[in-house]
């Protein structure tokens, strides 16, 4: 499989280059030459297929010619060892869960694939070190920061901005040590993604650390998240309803990915885009204008992205035609007291605890359904509760129980590194 810059088609490169560069050097998304499309019959037989099996014939095609089938075969194993269970919570909806994983979030499918491909990568040559950089608005860095711990080769670099992530996220990604450096930005993710988009272009830094992105923007990163979609259709597909998803959105890979398992043709009915005040793609979807906007702290803090990365991916797939793009995908924005109600909501009717991103994505649910009762509607819930500790007790006036995994972490010293600017940044890469 070739892979393209969305800015250059020109600029082509493997599979391989493009997860090490993590962006194109005219700072472009690298995106598929083409979307391979799944025979029919393997749809037929999902619901019999091993979902290791299932899932390395999906991800096969993107990287054919670069990681032997053997061995993505062992990369699945060690990256869904976990469960994705469908929860009922009304007749029609469902929430998938994608907290399971080691850092309780969906970003550890990801990281895990994206960190173990590389690592492959790194063993079959004889280069200097790889410093993965990345930016967080959240849940990324913990995940990165576990799936990459300790890979030999590899050193870690993660920008978080100052203030805007909970509490467990930042313990997260700043307890961890060994390979691990974690970086306290003064400002907001939209200022953290444009360092590392700034780094990536800078021939200073680049002359002396080979760098690449463990983002959404990178492949590795965002086309496993797909994953998720055909395990769900495999769990709900004796419901012969039609596919709804709705997804909370932040960098918009996740939905991103989504989509690209409907290209393949996985069949999903119709996706929804959830967002907070930050709503650059809701506005988009009623005017036909996009147009980034000023970030916005909210409670749902992993979405406070003010011009999501992944949208032109999204673009492209729907062949930058914006009547086809809606056919496909409706958007909504909620505010954060409309997120607490439905929160709040959620616990009373079905004793179900959503974190504020999962609530967000049952509120745009909810409201498509209205007129689509005969669909059946999947709400992704992102992260667990507990990564939002503060928030949900408050709201809910419940205590929600630690895991274990949780709950040593605070007993762990916090190391961060202070950066106000592009140019600390820099001499720190450079120091």
């Amino acid at each position: 499989m070739q892979y393209y810059s969305l800015t250059n088609p020109q600029e082509k490169t493997n599979f391989a280059t493009a997860v090490v560069n993590g962006i194109a050097p005219d700072r472009g998304l690298y995106f598929p030459e083409s979307i391979p499309k799944l025979e029919a019959d393997f749809f037929v037989s999902m619901e019999s297929m091993d979902i290791h099996e299932m899932a390395a014939l999906a991800m096969y095609p993107y990287v054919e010619g670069d990681i032997p089938k053997n061995v993505l075969d062992e990369i699945i194993q060690n990256t869904l060892d976990f469960d994705f269970p469908v929860v009922p919570i009304t007749e029609n909806i469902g929430s998938l869960e994608l907290f399971h994983g080691p850092t309780l979030a969906f970003k550890d499918v990801g990281a895990r694939f994206m960190a173990q491909s590389l690592g492959y990568f790194n063993s079959r040559q004889s280069s200097k070190n790889v410093t993965v950089l990345v930016a967080t608005s959240g849940d990324t860095g913990g995940a990165v920061a576990n799936g990459f711990l300790g890979v030999e080769g590899i050193d870690v670099v993660i920008l978080y901005p100052k203030g805007k992530v909970s509490k467990v996220q930042e313990l997260q990604l700043t307890t961890l040590g060994q390979n691990i450096t974690a970086l306290e930005i003064d400002g907001v993710f939209d200022d953290c993604q444009d360092m590392v988009k700034t780094a990536f272009l800078d021939s200073d830094i680049s002359s002396k650390r080979k760098l690449t992105s463990a983002n959404s923007i990178n492949i590795a990163r965002w086309l496993p998240q797909m994953l998720y979609y055909f395990i769900a259709y495999r769990s709900l597909a004796h419901l012969k309803k039609p596919l709804v998803f709705s997804v909370p959105s932040g960098n918009f890979g996740n939905i991103c990915a989504g989509m690209m398992a409907q290209q393949m043709g996985l069949p999903i009915d119709h996706f929804i885009a959830c967002t907070n005040v930050n709503d650059a793609v809701p506005t988009y979807l009623e005017t036909g204008n996009y147009k980034a906007v000023t970030t916005t702290p909210t409670i749902s803090n992993a979405m406070d992205v003010g011009d999501p990365s992944n949208f032109v991916r999204i673009q492209k797939i729907y062949g930058n035609q914006f009547d086809q793009l809606k056919t496909h995908l409706s958007g909504y924005r909620f505010t954060d007291s409309a997120t607490r109600i439905a929160m709040k909501e959620i616990h009373a009717s079905a004793g179900y605890i959503a974190d504020p991103h999962g609530a967000v994505g049952y509120l745009g649910l909810k409201d498509y359904m209205v007129n689509h009762s005969h669909k059946y509607g999947v709400f992704l819930e992102t992260a667990h509760p507990v990564k939002f500790l503060d928030t949900v007790e408050e709201t809910l006036n419940t205590k929600v129980k630690l895991p274990s995994r949780i709950q040593s972490l605070f007993s762990k010293e916090q190391k961060s590194i202070a950066v106000a600017n592009y140019a600390e940044l820099k001499q720190y890469l450079l120091a």
